[in-house]
């Protein structure tokens, strides 16, 4: 039975906690269902009013990685991603490993010369006839939103390079269509603008059942954020280097000792990568 406590969430706003909710953003992890509901059990008796999200969430991701330190970082998969910054590129090249996954030919970060003016682009997609330009919207802070304003920008961009793109010799019967991809969630307004101009759009949640976080777990693509065995300047001079994946962590081990951690601890962290390249 749910305890009648309210919660805040990190918009501020506040809300009946709903055991159901955590329930399911521990099934996420794909610890075993025993674990997942004596879990949410134990954080609903310990709750006070007016606990946040971010302190049930620590709360849950602490027991767990108790039980099991890789259901521990695919719970934290959200959290993982928040803290890829400050600069969006290693998002950004999250994204160019995504559509490498479903086999595009992929290019990040590159300058694109519009009709009109240069554009930088994030990543650009392509796969037969079919030619993506994406523009990557990576926030660090969880109660941000990508408002219409964005993908408004984004398809005049898009519309530019279009235009170029389309005079090219062999683009004649190409599909090129413009997309954004976010850490965190669009609001009604930027999905409705998107889906009437033909963008692709990608949240943590959106779409349903293929939103980002369906896409890096069917994908075995985790960030590197997620392990747990990893300190935080561990992960900084990992992600200086331009390493984003635990996928690249378990292909390329040597970058352990690149980065000077002890050998000792080199079985744990490559058995965590390991499992989390995994695809589901």
């Amino acid at each position: 039975m749910n305890k009648s406590v309210l919660i805040k969430k990190y918009s501020g706003e506040l809300q009946t906690f709903d055991i159901n909710k955590l329930i399911n953003s521990l099934r996420r992890s794909q610890a075993k269902e025993d674990i997942v509901q004596d879990i949410a059990y134990k954080v609903q008796e310990q709750l006070e009013e007016g606990m946040t999200t971010k302190e049930i969430y620590q709360m849950a991701f602490k027991m767990l990685k108790g039980k099991s330190r890789v259901s521990a970082s695919k719970y934290k998969l959200k959290k993982a991603l928040m803290e890829l910054g400050p600069s969006g590129f290693p998002f950004e090249k999250l994204v160019g490993k995504l559509f490498e996954h479903e086999g595009y030919k992929t290019q990040v970060g590159v300058i694109v010369q519009g009709n009109c003016v240069q554009h930088e682009i994030d990543v650009i997609g392509q796969k037969d006839n079919h030619h993506y330009m994406i523009e990557c919207k990576y926030h660090s802070d969880q109660g941000r939103t990508c408002n219409v304003k964005i993908p408004l920008y984004i398809q005049s961009r898009f519309l530019d390079v279009k235009a170029k793109w389309e005079n090219q010799k062999g683009h004649e019967s190409k599909l090129h269509k413009g997309g954004l991809y976010t850490n965190t969630r669009f609001t009604s307004d930027a999905i409705q603008y998107g889906k009437c101009v033909g963008l692709l759009l990608t949240s943590w949640d959106y779409p349903k059942g293929n939103g980002l976080k369906e896409q890096i777990d069917k994908s075995g693509s985790h960030p590197l954020t997620a392990l747990t065995t990893l300190t935080k300047a561990e992960k900084t001079k990992l992600l200086d280097k331009g390493i984003v994946l635990c996928k690249e962590l378990h292909e390329t081990p040597t970058l352990l000792n690149q980065i000077g951690i002890d050998k000792t601890r080199h079985k744990k962290i490559l058995e965590d990568s390991e499992a989390l390249c995994k695809s589901t």
